[in-house]
């Protein structure tokens, strides 16, 4: 049965505006099942990952588009960039919308050849597995833009019903064949997810020397989800060298695999702490890396409330990204133990966002939101309390809770 997914709206608005249309994201996050969803039967698919169909593509281009014509879905289209230029040369003798949509789960070099030759041509959009409102099937945004979304999910009064429990939702993760099969093993998935993605996105930029160091890289990171990125230490660590590593975390960002949250850089008086903090955007990933065998088994350990967090602050990404939302997403936290796990600055101002993994709500809370509102002054908007507390609404001056499942 098919789910809904938050970038249905924003897809139909841009296979109506652009001749090219390129969906990113991660692997198996159900990039080609919303396609052909949303566009119906009218259009031909092909997949590059195909050996005999990549093959075609790269030494007879023109066979191939002779076999594949528009309106067409492209399926991972970083396997054979070469096409980007043929597509080019096609759009430029017929300019109508909709008929070349790419799918690719290479983002970076992906991005740079399409910008070298489909510049004002293509509409590009994110994509990333389930989240929590598509798990419950609301689908589609509820509100508008950043700043109106947040502002009505304050005043949600109840809490939302199909949601999954928070031991679920973070050992389960988003990827469409483990969140909605209840019987599938998320061990057994995630471990064949693994080894699909090395041997298809990983082995072709590293040395295959290195890929059990790049695995040691991936789990450490996963036990250090939420934290500030600290590449010298995962050097030292892991006992590769300091490029390397910067090398393989570009590797897993162009994946989509982690999400870098920087810091909010202005300046009240105080200094700030200047590193990036990562995120990897499957909790279900990340508790497989770690080790994480069950329910209890993650609730009660130490790393319960950074999975939280990650799960939280990732609900909002893939919610901005996929109604391609010009908002931008900081964290901010002073020298002197003041932070604010997620700040949304919009047009309207920037608002503060904390996520605690409790189910009783104290004033120690929202300390650090009420201390960052204080030093941004105007600019501060409402804050909200995102939790596992079954108390929403109003919790302190201008700043509302919020139960985890209405995100």
């Amino acid at each position: 049965m098919y789910h809904g997914r938050l970038l249905e709206a924003t897809l139909r608005k841009a296979i109506k505006a652009f001749p090219v249309v390129l969906v990113t994201g991660p692997r198996r996050c159900g990039k080609t099942t919303v396609l052909q969803h949303v566009l119906g039967k009218r259009y031909g698919y092909v997949s590059l990952d195909e050996p005999d169909v990549r093959a075609l593509a790269v030494t007879d281009p023109h066979a191939f588009f002779l076999r594949h014509a528009a309106p067409v879905i492209i399926d991972e289209i970083q396997n054979a960039p070469e096409l980007l230029s043929y597509i080019k040369a096609r759009v430029d003798k017929d300019k109508r919308a909709g008929q070349w949509i790419l799918t690719g789960s290479q983002q970076f070099p992906l991005m740079r050849n399409v910008g070298e030759s489909l510049a004002g041509r293509v509409a590009v959009l994110s994509m990333y597995a389930f989240g929590i409102s598509e798990l419950r099937r609301r689908s589609q945004p509820a509100f508008g833009s950043a700043s109106t979304f947040l502002r009505r999910l304050a005043d949600v009064p109840t809490i939302a019903t199909g949601a999954p429990s928070v031991g679920s939702w973070l050992l389960r993760g988003g990827y469409p064949e483990v969140a909605l099969r209840k019987r599938m093993s998320p061990t057994l998935w995630f471990s064949s997810y693994l080894q699909t993605y090395i041997d298809r996105d990983v082995r072709g930029n590293i040395r295959t020397s290195n890929l059990r160091d790049f695995e040691r890289l991936l789990r450490l990171l996963a036990a250090r989800t939420a934290q500030e990125l600290n590449c010298a230490a995962l050097s030292r660590d892991i006992g590769i060298a300091l490029p390397t590593v910067k090398a393989w975390l570009s590797v897993l960002e162009a994946s989509s695999l982690i999400y870098f949250l920087q810091p909010y850089h202005q300046n009240f008086g105080k200094r700030i702490i200047k590193n990036a903090k990562f995120y990897f955007m499957d909790t279900g990933l990340a508790s497989y890396l770690v080790g994480l065998q069950d329910e209890k088994h993650l609730l009660q350990g130490p790393m319960a409330g950074a999975l939280f967090e990650t799960a939280c602050v990732t609900e909002f990404v893939r919610r901005f990204k996929a109604n391609a939302d010009p908002c931008n997403l900081f964290f901010w936290k002073s020298v002197d133990g003041y932070k604010v796990d997620l700040l949304v600055e919009t047009a309207s101002g920037v608002h503060p966002i904390e996520f605690k993994l409790s189910s009783t709500l104290t004033p120690q809370h929202v300390a650090s939101m009420k201390q960052w509102m204080k030093l941004a002054g105007a600019v501060a908007q409402d804050g909200l309390l995102v939790s596992t507390s079954r108390t929403i609404g109003p919790f302190s001056d201008r700043i509302a809770s919020q139960h985890y499942s209405n995100l």
